[in-house]
C-alpha cells in the first residue's frame, strides 16, 4: 500500500526537512575538520554482466515493456523491495534552465478531428487542493537517512574526510560512476544554502541554526586544520 499524505502536510515537511538536511550536511563538514582516513587500495571493477531482457526493441534478447515485472519479483507479490537513502554529502545545485519557463496549463488538451466530429468543450484544469493526497514514500526515506546520520555523526563525518581524501588524491574522477559528483570539487552549493529563506521570512528555528552552521562550515572548508 502506497504511503500518502495531503498535500499541505506533505508541502510543510518538504519546507523544514530542506534546511534540516543542509544544516547537518555542514555540521558533518564541520566534525570531519582535521579528520585524517586511510583510504582502502581501489579494487578492480567487474564488467557488470548484460542483461538478457531488453528496456527498448530492437537488439538481441527478450523486450521487456515499460512496468512490465517478472513472475519472480517481490513486487509482483505486493512487498516492495527494501530501500534505504543515505543523506547526501554534497549540496544539490541548482537546475540548469535554458530560456523562460514554459507557461503553467490552465485547461486539459483535447484532441478532436476538424470536420469529423464536434470540438469538445474546453474544461478547465483545477488547481491543486489542499487535500490532494500525493505519494509520502520518498519524504519517509529522506526522514530515515536524516535521522541515519544524526544517529551516526561520527560515522558520517569520515565519510566526508574520505570524500575529500579522494579528492586530493585523484581517485574520484578514475573509477566514480557518477561522473557529475566526481568533478564536484566544492562540496557546499554557491549561494544561499538549499532550504534557507531571508531573515524575514525565518518563522522556525531550524533556519537559525542553519545560518549558524553555514557560517561554520564555510570557515572550516576555507581554514582547515593542516596541523
Amino acid at each position: 500500500m502506497k504511503l500518502t499524505l495531503p498535500r499541505h502536510l506533505h508541502r510543510a515537511i518538504l519546507r523544514l526537512i530542506r534546511p534540516a538536511e543542509s544544516a547537518v550536511r555542514r555540521l558533518i563538514i564541520v566534525l570531519a575538520r582535521g579528520l585524517v582516513v586511510t583510504l582502502a587500495p581501489p579494487r578492480p571493477r567487474k564488467a557488470k554482466p548484460s542483461s538478457i531482457f531488453l528496456r527498448k526493441p530492437g537488439g538481441t534478447g527478450i523486450y521487456l515493456p515499460p512496468g512490465a515485472l517478472l513472475s519472480g519479483s517481490p513486487l509482483r507479490e505486493g512487498v516492495p523491495p527494501a530501500r534505504r537513502l543515505s543523506l547526501p554529502l554534497l549540496d544539490p545545485l541548482r537546475p540548469f534552465r535554458p530560456g523562460p519557463r514554459r507557461p503553467a496549463q490552465i485547461s486539459i488538451p483535447r484532441i478532436s478531428f476538424p470536420g469529423v466530429v464536434a470540438p469538445s468543450p474546453i474544461t478547465p484544469r483545477l488547481p491543486p487542493a489542499p487535500d490532494d493526497p500525493l505519494d509520502a514514500t520518498r519524504l519517509a526515506l529522506r526522514l530515515q537517512a536524516l535521522g541515519a546520520a544524526l544517529e551516526d555523526l561520527p560515522g558520517q563525518a569520515k565519510r566526508f574526510a574520505r570524500w575529500r581524501a579522494r579528492k586530493r588524491t585523484g581517485r574520484d574522477a578514475a573509477g566514480a560512476q557518477n561522473k557529475r559528483l566526481a568533478r564536484r570539487a566544492w562540496p557546499l552549493r554557491p549561494g544561499r544554502a538549499p532550504g534557507q529563506r531571508p531573515a524575514n521570512r525565518r518563522r522556525h528555528e531550524v533556519y537559525e541554526i542553519l545560518s549558524d552552521l553555514h557560517w561554520l562550515a564555510f570557515e572550516v572548508l576555507e581554514h582547515p586544520d593542516t596541523s
